[in-house]
């Protein structure tokens, strides 16, 4: 299996980071199949529901079939493809591919007799979800798969205990040469358990729990050889503000000391 380099994964997670402190990006152009297609027109794929995937709030956001498609489809579609489906299930997924990646947004999922289309909620619907309280969590092992937006960004990984790790697709762009398959990944952040599956937002992550760096981190702002990346002691001297803490209130666990 091949290993994180953490020098190199820290700088190029400091870039990353960086990237909070810029200006925010403009919106991607939609492509063809975001300007409202006709379900009707959607290509079909048959297969074996093996997986959900499920974001941070605890919602399912997508799903894994057994030739290891990955279907993602709107999270407020949660709770009704629960009650249609459990692994293990026959399903047919109309939808359209990512260009590329083995990847579907679903646009009508059926099973069983039952089918759902992604549509927006009706207006009395569109109260805020329920959702439980978010806790501080940490999850480790080896990237089993990239996991992408359906647009194609790459916006998590899932590792081979099972646990998911979210992160903001310009994160994922940047650090796609280290997410492969088999290389060893810790992270840390804010997320949730459930029958489902478990899922976190990373706030830090890296090669290793000792070697973990905060993906909201900035150049420090000390004058002298210190001050950034570039100092001698490398980019964990690279501190920016701490991330807000959750809807819970409760503080962000501590960074790791400086090395």
């Amino acid at each position: 299996m091949r290993q994180l380099h953490p020098p190199l994964f820290l700088a190029t997670l400091w870039i990353a980071a960086g990237a909070f402190a810029q200006p925010a990006p403009q919106p991607l152009a939609p492509r063809p199949a975001d300007l409202a297609p006709a379900q009707a027109d959607a290509p079909t794929t048959t297969g074996r529901l093996r997986q959900w995937l499920v974001n941070p709030n605890g919602e399912v956001d997508g799903f894994l079939l057994a030739d290891g498609t990955q279907v993602a489809l709107a999270p407020h579609l949660s709770a009704e493809l629960l009650k249609t489906l459990q692994p293990g299930d026959s399903v047919q997924v109309s939808g359209w591919p990512t260009q590329g990646l083995p990847v579907l947004r679903a646009t009508r999922i059926t099973a069983g007799g039952r089918s759902l289309a992604d549509a927006p909620p009706a207006p009395a619907a569109r109260a805020p979800r329920e959702r439980g309280a978010l806790a501080a969590m940490n999850a480790s092992g080896r990237v089993a798969r990239v996991l992408y937006s359906g647009r194609g960004e790459a916006n998590g990984v899932l590792l081979d205990g099972g646990s998911i790790v979210r992160f903001p697709p310009h994160v994922g762009a940047v650090l796609m040469p280290w997410l492969q398959p088999g290389m060893s990944l810790s992270a840390r952040g804010w997320g949730s358990r459930s029958a489902q599956g478990a899922a976190l937002e990373a706030t830090a992550m890296g090669p290793t729990a000792d070697s973990m760096q905060e993906l909201f981190a900035g150049p420090a702002r000390g004058p002298g050889p210190e001050s950034g990346p570039r100092g001698p002691r490398g980019p964990r001297e690279s501190r920016g503000p701490v991330p807000p803490a959750p809807p819970t209130g409760e503080p962000l666990p501590p960074a790791p000391p400086a090395s």
